[in-house]
C-alpha cells in the first residue's frame, strides 16, 4: 500500500446518529462535518477554544436587522453578559431596534408575503416576516428624543460614549417596567462593552439626533473618537501581549469599521503592527460581486487587517446569520468558562491618549534638526 497522503489525515466522517436531546454542543461536534456545517463546526470551535482566552480581546460587529428578530436578547445579551464580547460595532438601525425591547414595544411574527398596501393602511410595519406597529417607531422616537433633552449629552462625544449613556436611560426604564432580560444596549452598560456605530447618520437614532439639532441642541457625534478609539482598543491588546479577534455578522460598514481598526494602526499612524490574530465571519455574500464587505480573510490581509501568520486561525460561514450565531452562542456557553468582563468602556480615555502618545512619538521631530 502507498504511503497515506498528507491531505487524508483529516478526521474520518463517520458521525453517530443523532439521537434524542442531543445538545446543540453534541450536534456541532457530531453532525456538523461538511460543507458549510461544516465551517460553523471550525467557527463554533475557534471562538470557543481560542478566541475567548483571556488574552484575548474580542470585537463584533452587527449588519443586518438583527435585534428586530430576537437576536439581540437571544445571543448578544447572553454573549455580553459572560464576558464574550469586550466592544461592538453596530449599525444604529440594530441600536435602534433593540430599544423597542427595553421599551416592552412588541415585535411580532408574521409572513413575508404579505399585502404591504394593506399593512400600510392597518398602520403595520414590515421587515420581512417581522411586524410591529407603527407607535412602536413613534414611542422609540420620541424616547430617543428625551433622553437627547438631557444636559450630559448637550456635547460632542464619540457614538461609545453616547450609546454608555443612552444604555443608563434604558436601564432605568427597563427597571421601571419590570422587564427580566435587559435589551443589549443595556447589558453593554452594565458590563462596560463599547458599542461604536460606524455610520451614526444612517439609522432613526441619527435622523432623532438631527431632529434635535433643529431645536438647537448641542449634540454633535464626534465620529473621528470612534475611529482612534476602535484603533486603540485593538492597539492596548496587541502591544500588551495579547490577541485580537473578531467575530462578523454580516458585512456592511460595521464589518470594516471593525477591521479598518489595524490598518488605522499600520497604515495611517504608521506604529508597529501585523493585523487582527483571529477572524470570523457569518455571511450570506460573495465576494466575486463585491458585495462580501472587506471581502475575504486572506484578501484582508493584503489590506495588513489580518496577520498573514494566522490566516489559519479564520474563518468564514456562508449562511443566515439569525441561523448561525444561535448555534455559536449555545455553543460558547456550552463549551467554554465565563470571562472577567474587560470594561473597555471605562478605559476608553486611557486608551485614547496612549495611542495619541505612541502616534505624536513617532511622528515628533528628532532632536537637533529643525522642522521645514
Amino acid at each position: 500500500m502507498s504511503k497515506k497522503s498528507l491531505y487524508l489525515r483529516g478526521p474520518r466522517i463517520l458521525p453517530e446518529p443523532i439521537g434524542k436531546g442531543c445538545s446543540v454542543a453534541s450536534l456541532v461536534d457530531g453532525a456538523f462535518q461538511a460543507y458549510n456545517a461544516g465551517r460553523l463546526h471550525d467557527a463554533c470551535r475557534l471562538f470557543a477554544q481560542r478566541m475567548l482566552k483571556k488574552d484575548v480581546t474580542v470585537g463584533l460587529s452587527l449588519t443586518g436587522a438583527l435585534t428586530p428578530a430576537g437576536v439581540g436578547r437571544s445571543c448578544i445579551v447572553p454573549l455580553i453578559r459572560a464576558g464574550f464580547v469586550d466592544w461592538i460595532v453596530s449599525t444604529g438601525a440594530n441600536l435602534y431596534h433593540d430599544a423597542h425591547y427595553a421599551l416592552n414595544l412588541p415585535m411580532h411574527r408574521g409572513s413575508p408575503s404579505l399585502d404591504d398596501t394593506a399593512l400600510r393602511r392597518e398602520g403595520v410595519v414590515r421587515i420581512y416576516d417581522i411586524l410591529f406597529d407603527y407607535t412602536v417607531l413613534l414611542e422609540t422616537d420620541a424616547f430617543f428624543r428625551r433622553v437627547l433633552e438631557e444636559e450630559e449629552f448637550q456635547r460632542e462625544m464619540s457614538t461609545a460614549d453616547f450609546h454608555h449613556l443612552v444604555g443608563k436611560y434604558v436601564e432605568q426604564r427597563e427597571k421601571a417596567l419590570g422587564l427580566e432580560v435587559p435589551s443589549v444596549l443595556s447589558a453593554a452598560y452594565e458590563a462596560g462593552v463599547p458599542i461604536f456605530t460606524s455610520s451614526p447618520g444612517d439609522s432613526s437614532i441619527g435622523m432623532n439626533v438631527a431632529a434635535m439639532a433643529l431645536r438647537g441642541s448641542a449634540f454633535r457625534f464626534d465620529v473621528s473618537a470612534d475611529v482612534n478609539l476602535t484603533a486603540a482598543i485593538v492597539w492596548d491588546a496587541k502591544r500588551k501581549g495579547g490577541k485580537s479577534a473578531v467575530v462578523i455578522a454580516g458585512g456592511g460598514s460595521p464589518k470594516n469599521f471593525v477591521l479598518q481598526t489595524e490598518p488605522q494602526i499600520q497604515e495611517v499612524l504608521g506604529l508597529p503592527e501585523k493585523g487582527h490574530d483571529y477572524f470570523l465571519q457569518l455571511t450570506d455574500a460573495r465576494p466575486d460581486t463585491g458585495g462580501l464587505s472587506g471581502a475575504t480573510p486572506s484578501e484582508a490581509v493584503s489590506w495588513g487587517k489580518v496577520d498573514p501568520e494566522r490566516l489559519p486561525d479564520t474563518v468564514v460561514v456562508y449562511g443566515d446569520t439569525t441561523v448561525a450565531l444561535p448555534i455559536l452562542t449555545a455553543y460558547a456557553l456550552a463549551k467554554a468558562k465565563p470571562r472577567k468582563p474587560k470594561r473597555l468602556q471605562d478605559a476608553l480615555p486611557t486608551l485614547h491618549e496612549e495611542l495619541k502618545a505612541a502616534y505624536l512619538k513617532r511622528t515628533r521631530p528628532r532632536s537637533g534638526k529643525a522642522r521645514r
